[in-house]
């Protein structure tokens, strides 16, 4: 199959229980929640994406093979020996849009090949391959979730939707459960939904509050 990816680029996971880890972030192309253009985002599943994963950028491209998409992937770790990553614990994060609409055996095998754990992060509306090392699902209201289990479920929040309700998910078999404060594009209204998931997590301990450190630092 062709890989298609709008970017690949290096810097610190922002997000869960890998924060603050180096990694090679691979973003794929394509959703099958909402189109990435503005005028369809009303009638969207998922409504708040801040994330420009439509078409091919400057730094992604289309790869034929899963060695060629791997081999761009190697190409951005900063210390990369007969072919494979060194140093520290070397990680790719597979993102999108919905990564899981690309990403298959084939893919992990190769990345696995190269030294890298394979990370991904999944609205969970697609089984996983086997051979993922880190599965983080981020359910959308509304959604059908399929991939029930996993290292951490990430739930934007509030949303408005009986789906929305953290504790439609805590008897699923993940390993940790992050609330994230919804970005709604204006400081008042993230400030308001910031206090709301840290009440939440203070009245409900088996939640973690998940903020996107990525942004608080200005990073990519």
């Amino acid at each position: 199959m062709t890989y298609v990816v709008k970017e690949i680029f290096y810097t610190l996971q922002g997000e869960g229980k890998n924060a603050g880890r180096p990694a090679v972030f691979c973003r794929f192309s394509g959703c099958n929640l909402w189109t990435g253009r503005e005028a369809d985002r009303d009638r969207a599943i998922c409504r708040f994406c801040d994330t420009d994963f439509v078409g091919v950028g400057p730094d992604g491209g289309r790869f034929a093979t899963a060695d060629a998409l791997a081999d761009a992937v190697l190409s951005r770790w900063p210390d990369v020996a007969d072919g494979r990553a060194r140093t520290g614990r070397p990680l790719v994060v597979c993102t999108g849009g919905e990564p899981l609409l690309q990403l298959d055996d084939a893919g992990i095998s190769a990345l696995h090949r190269r030294g890298f754990e394979v990370a991904v992060e999944t609205n969970g509306t697609q089984q996983a391959p086997a051979g993922i090392d880190h599965v983080c699902v981020s359910p959308k209201a509304g959604a059908p979730l399929v991939l029930t289990r996993g290292d951490e479920l990430k739930l934007v929040y509030p949303q408005s939707h009986p789906d929305g309700d953290p504790a439609r998910y805590e008897s699923l078999e993940f390993d940790e459960f992050f609330l994230q404060p919804l970005d709604a594009g204006d400081e008042r209204t993230t400030r308001a939904n910031t206090r709301a998931a840290l009440a939440y997590c203070l009245t409900h301990p088996r939640w973690r509050l998940g903020i996107q450190t990525h942004k608080l630092l200005d990073i990519r």
